[in-house]
């Protein structure tokens, strides 16, 4: 399966950043805002107050803690 990486302009705390990843994880990520009942804006911005490195791995890693917890599957 070959998956293409897609860059966003995504504005967090009033500046705006790019962030690259595959459309499998833009797809989830948007599944779990939605089912947290924010934006997807707001979801990113969470992530990036709370994480250690880079900011695409971190909503990689979201996602996949989302997934082990049930969060995200079929809607």
């Amino acid at each position: 399966m070959i998956s293409i990486i897609r860059k966003r302009s995504i504005t967090i705390a009033g500046h705006a950043t790019s962030i690259s990843l595959e459309e499998e994880f833009w797809a989830a990520l948007r599944q779990i805002a939605r089912r947290r009942g924010i934006s997807l804006a707001a979801l990113v911005a969470a992530v990036d107050g709370r994480r250690a490195g880079n900011l695409s791995s971190a909503l990689r890693l979201l996602v996949l803690d989302s997934y082990r917890r049930g969060e995200t599957g079929k809607d």
